[in-house]
């Protein structure tokens, strides 16, 4: 029986490694967990729950690798993103195995992200969520909005900037959230959960992100979190700083506008346009209820003027008398006997007179 110490069987599986095995291979597979230490990156790489390896980019790689990835994808590398990596298999004494990676293929991971965006949007379709949003009505002055943002933000100030200059008083209040990264999208949800909470109180929701990298954006364009805002009560408006493309978030956003600010002058020019239409229905009353007031001083002076051609004194005046006997009118000569006593009314006065035959 041949025995072997620890060591030299350690040595004899790099043998057999070394000889067995291609300088390097492609590997697809999913970052379970990232972290940073010493200038490397160390890694876990999964394919579902099938299988699972440690893998390091060395320093000496890592700012290479790492930069031409973000300039490709427009986002960091990080956990829940499916990549494309050259690695060299290592075997240590010690470590085990593990994998270095000496390269990257950035197209391998824009084009999954396409594919989940596309995927999402497709779900969101057959769910008939994608216009939902749209059957809501804004209300007619929007002045109360709940903002979901991180507070350090720039963005987020540029935007309370932009109202707290307007001629409009808003009240806004802040719903803190991370706005990138692996917990983005647990916490804006979150955010809308808690305002969800007290909905009467808000006309719209703000979600709104700025001051920081363009990157790390995949979470705008999941599921959960869109078809959440598809379904929420009050219409939302993004401005989510996107510089590319269009989220799957905007998509289904009542109004999506690109940035914080722009999202701040939307507010603003909706107040100008309807306090505007105020001012335009105020004008048209008052020239209704001008009108109607002449149209009715004009009645008024047309009785006037049928009453006083109706006046019994400018009958008089005309040359007009009227006769009365016991107090009373006389029509017609068949209403007088000889003998009675009349009054002849005149516009000076009245005469008493008998009726000879």
């Amino acid at each position: 029986m041949i025995q072997y110490s620890l060591s030299e069987l350690c040595a004899e599986i790099s043998e057999v490694l070394d000889d067995g095995l291609a300088p390097s291979y492609w590997v697809r597979a999913e970052i379970s967990s990232l972290s940073e230490k010493g200038g490397h990156l160390y890694l876990e790489l999964v394919e579902g729950k099938t299988a699972k390896m440690r893998a390091t980019c060395w320093a000496g790689n890592k700012e290479i690798l790492t930069a031409y990835f973000e300039s490709e994808t427009g986002q960091k590398l990080q956990a829940g993103i499916a990549v494309l990596v050259e690695v060299e298999i290592q075997w240590h004494a010690v470590y085990g195995l593990s994998l270095s990676i000496i390269n990257i293929d950035p197209s391998y991971t824009i084009g999954d992200l396409a594919r989940q965006r596309q995927a999402t949007i497709a779900q969101l379709q057959a769910d008939g969520l994608l216009d939902a949003q749209q059957l809501l009505l804004l209300p007619t002055l929007i002045r109360r909005i709940a903002v979901i943002s991180s507070p350090d933000a720039a963005g987020y100030g540029d935007f309370e900037h932009q109202l707290a200059h307007s001629s409009y008083h808003f009240q806004t209040q802040l719903f803190a959230a991370t706005m990138q990264g692996e917990q983005a999208e647990k916490s804006i949800l979150a955010a809308l959960e808690t305002i969800a909470q007290q909905s009467e109180k808000w006309d719209v929701v703000a979600i709104i992100r700025g001051g920081g990298a363009t990157t790390d954006l995949n979470c705008f364009d999941r599921y959960t979190l869109c078809a959440v805002a598809a379904q929420f009560e009050l219409p939302i408006l993004s401005g989510i700083g996107h510089t590319r493309d269009i989220s799957v978030l905007d998509l289904v956003a009542h109004e999506a506008l690109k940035t914080p600010t722009a999202v701040a002058e939307w507010l603003i020019h909706r107040l100008d346009d309807q306090m505007a239409r105020v001012s335009d229905l105020i004008v048209r009353l008052q020239r209704t209820a001008e009108r109607q007031i002449l149209l009715r001083l004009h009645r008024v002076e047309m009785l006037e003027q049928r009453l006083k051609a109706c006046n019994p004194e400018r009958i008089y005046q005309m040359g007009y008398s009227l006769l009365t006997k016991n107090g009373r009118v006389v029509r017609s000569v068949h209403e007088l006997q000889p003998g009675d006593v009349v009054f002849t009314h005149l516009s000076d006065g009245a005469k008493e007179a008998v009726i000879k035959a």
